[in-house]
């Protein structure tokens, strides 16, 4: 028995006791999953201007007339979660799922206009929404809903496995050793894991109000740039570090590989940076969508 078979027989063992230990302690349900999302949501409201602010807090009053009572739409927490609780309303809300992602393949060209057919992918529903919330004229639960969709998406487009694909449903059909952790989907460490532990243990803390020269080297770009950067941070960090190798050479990628202690501490500045862009770019399109006088784009055929 090789000595790289029995250290993924150990780790198999200590992460089954884990887990064991794990299911005696309860939590809330969906506890860590939602902290990326809602430390940008954070973020983005410790840096908007005051006037946005309000704003903003007006549009929460209007959270009954969404209709969404198992799924709370009170405030930038809620906010940051929502559409992720509401897609458990197939019959309403259950075509929302595309609207989450793009599936652009790691070894092909990104192109922002391709995998997003009718406008369904995470790039086109940021630029719809953003329309929606600026315009006044529209109901303010119809602006409430536009205002969920546009801070969770902001969040969503950033993790790099929504916006990238190894025919693996982002990331999902690969399996991949977490540390002493084995067997954890590869999405679900870049969506859950790495995020809670990038985001506890950062020094300053991520949620603060950022200085002018920290959001001019942080911010900025559109949608379609950021699903860009977040499909080469996958095509060159996320899928390498788990597999070892590049991830256009030598073939298909593996279904199993595995992130030690040292490839995690690589990816920790890389999520760290990614919800800093996230908070401080939607704090920047939140002060334009709710700028007084604000004037309406065309929408860009896609």
């Amino acid at each position: 028995m090789g000595a790289r078979t029995i250290r993924k027989r150990a780790r198999r063992l200590i992460g089954g006791a884990l887990a064991l230990l794990a299911l005696a302690v309860p939590l809330p349900a969906g506890a860590w999953g939602w902290y990326g999302h809602q430390t940008i949501a954070e973020i983005a409201l410790a840096n908007v201007k005051p006037a946005t602010r309000a704003k903003i807090r007006k549009l929460f009053a209007a959270e009954r007339l969404v209709g969404t009572p198992d799924c709370k739409l009170s405030n930038m927490d809620d906010a940051a979660t929502w559409p992720d609780c509401i897609r458990g309303d197939r019959d309403r809300w259950g075509h929302t799922g595309a609207w989450h992602y793009k599936d652009a393949p790691i070894c092909e060209q990104y192109d922002p206009r391709a995998d997003c057919p009718g406008g369904n992918c995470v790039n086109a529903q940021i630029e719809r929404n953003l329309r929606i919330l600026s315009d006044e004229r529209l109901p303010d639960n119809v602006r409430l809903q536009a205002l969920a969709f546009v801070v969770h998406f902001t969040g969503d487009i950033h993790q790099p496995l929504h916006s990238a694909d190894d025919h693996d449903r982002g990331g999902n059909d690969k399996q991949v050793d977490y540390g002493i952790i084995p067997g954890k989907n590869l999405h679900s460490i870049w969506d859950t894991a790495l995020a809670e532990r990038a985001i506890s243990s950062a020094h300053p803390p991520l949620v603060r109000r950022y200085s002018p020269a920290e959001r001019a080297r942080l911010a900025g770009g559109t949608p379609d740039d950021w699903g860009r950067e977040s499909w080469q941070i996958a095509r060159d960090t996320v899928y390498p570090e788990a597999f070892d190798r590049d991830a256009c050479d030598e073939g298909k990628l593996p279904a199993e590989g595995e992130l030690t202690q040292d490839d995690i501490v690589r990816a920790i500045p890389v999520v760290q940076r990614r919800v800093e862009q996230a908070g401080l770019r939607l704090a920047d399109e939140l002060d334009a969508a709710f700028a007084p006088g604000r004037i309406e784009e065309e929408p860009r055929a896609r």
